[in-house]
């Protein structure tokens, strides 16, 4: 065996073991049968359900508080309410820039041709509609990250711990519960640093490979077979900003997420111009086909589970990474992040995620695709326009795969120095540690590191959904006092113990 074929083997097991342990499913059996005479059976995992089910909760509860504030979002992100003897290290539009850049990676790309490939074009539409209803889980949880961060370190009082680690302890001690809270939110740290390695690095660095493998020639490739060499060169280059600390990282992702982003929008763009006369159809069979009982009930249901599965998986609403890094935001005011960090899930589903199902849907290869999964789909996609567009997308595939490493390094590392204690030495031991998993995450199928990814990913909205539910009535009156106070709404807020008008 190759060394490849060594590392997915060995790999293949951890997979099954956290597929087998967290993605619970719910065996649905429909009156209708395969083509082969079988019942049609749809597995609904139940974690899916619990993120669905919290970002309804919350845009309902905080009466549709980011689309109705969606303005003020923007004018909290371009600084018009500058603070600068706030606390933090890193401004609001470096602190978001950094967060999408973990936020807008593959699964922008590689995830929405699987759900696409899966669901068929109506799985976009779903993803499109929990972007919406997931700003408000971000809110949720980057507004009570940045109120409950800490400052540990008394010699770097601009040293900056947070995240849901930490308002999941606040959460059980505000009810006397401090060792479950303590048990809770030490699960959490552990849930997101195997989410740290599996989705925001392994998965990355898997589909990074197979896009210059696809783009250099496939089995005729230099790389081909030579996965885990390929691993060790993109380990190289994300150490060099890994290695920098949260500073080097925010200057990369400030600069690099408008460009890498921008330049994904046009190339699609570009694509759906030229099948202009496609769009009508193309537009008409994502929503048709998301409401369509054509394929049974079976169909139906199969394309919103898998539409949810990858929205959540490329914004993360609900699973409170963002919390840990736009708690070093400077600002004193959590819900004005909060309704920044809101804005993610929108930038993230109806500019890239839209972008790739309209182009896979309107060059049409999604319904010959021969195969063809994840990054390849989406490649042969841009290639019906111009037969070298897959080198330009290369390009972008790998800026995004880069920008999600090293952020993901930073999620990683601040979950360590919360189960042992932060200490430098930790930190850099920690991020050579993580640059191994890219080699592996190279080096393995995609059918396992999905599997993997997905598990340990999605595990990590278990205890952050519970505190946030815990939170919330204090989350709304936060909220309720903000808006008073910036003259959004009207009504009386309390500010330092006082009640003001």
């Amino acid at each position: 065996m190759s060394i490849d074929q060594i590392i997915d083997n060995g790999f293949k097991v951890l997979a099954d073991i956290t597929e087998t342990l967290i993605m619970w499913s719910a065996t649905v059996t429909f009156d209708a049968t395969t083509p082969d005479g079988e019942p049609v059976v749809k597995k609904i995992p139940l974690i899916v359900l619990w993120l669905a089910g919290a970002a309804f909760f919350f845009t309902f509860y905080l009466n549709f508080v980011n689309l109705r504030n969606f303005k003020h979002a923007f004018d909290c992100l371009r600084q018009k309410f500058h603070e600068p003897d706030a606390k933090g290290q890193i401004s609001n539009f470096d602190s978001l820039s950094a967060c999408l850049s973990a936020t807008i990676g593959l699964g922008n790309i590689a995830g929405v041709a699987v759900a696409v490939t899966i669901g068929g074009p109506g799985a976009a539409f779903w993803m499109g509609l929990m972007g919406l209803f997931g700003m408000a889980s971000k809110f949720a949880e980057v507004t009570l990250g940045l109120k409950y961060r800490q400052f540990p370190d008394p010699n770097r009082p601009d040293e900056v711990s947070g995240g849901p680690m930490y308002y999941i302890r606040e959460a059980f001690n505000q009810r006397n519960l401090k060792t479950l809270g303590l048990f809770m939110a030490g699960a959490y740290a552990l849930f997101c640093l195997a989410g740290a390695i599996g989705g925001g690095n392994m998965f990355q660095a898997n589909q990074v490979y197979q896009q210059v493998l696809y783009a250099t020639g496939g089995t005729e490739s230099i790389f081909f077979e030579k996965a885990w060499l390929f691993g060790l060169g993109l380990a190289f280059l994300a150490g060099l900003v890994t290695l920098g600390g949260v500073q080097s990282l925010a200057k990369v992702t400030s600069k690099l997420t408008p460009g890498m982003a921008g330049l994904y929008i046009l190339a699609g763009i570009t694509v759906i111009a030229v099948n202009y006369e496609n769009i009508p159809s193309a537009v008409s069979s994502i929503f048709t086909s998301a409401w369509s009982l054509e394929a049974g009930w079976g169909g139906f249901i199969g394309a919103i589970i898998a539409g949810m599965q990858r929205a959540f998986f490329a914004t993360e609403a609900g699973l409170g990474t963002a919390a840990i890094i736009q708690a070093s935001a400077k600002t004193d005011f959590p819900v004005r992040q909060g309704l920044i960090g809101g804005l993610g899930p929108f930038l993230d589903t109806f500019f890239v995620c839209m972008v790739t199902a309209l182009v896979i849907v309107i060059s049409g290869v999604n319904t010959g695709a021969e195969g063809q999964q994840g990054i390849a789909l989406t490649s042969q996609a841009f290639e019906t326009v111009f037969p070298w567009f897959d080198y330009v997308l290369t390009v972008i595939v790998f800026l995004f795969a880069y920008s999600t490493i090293i952020v993901y390094s930073y999620y990683g590392e601040k979950c360590l120095g919360y189960l042992i204690g932060e200490r430098k030495s930790t930190a850099i031991a920690f991020r050579i540690i993580f640059l191994g998993f890219v080699v592996v995450g190279c080096a393995s199928s995609l059918t396992n590191v999905v599997r993997f990814a997905d598990a340990v990913f999605l595990s990590m909205a278990i205890p952050n959904i519970i505190a946030l539910y815990m939170l919330a009535p204090e989350l709304k009156r936060d909220t309720h006092d903000y808006l008073v106070r910036m003259g959004l709404i009207k009504g009386p807020y309390k500010e330092d113990g006082a009640t003001k008008f």
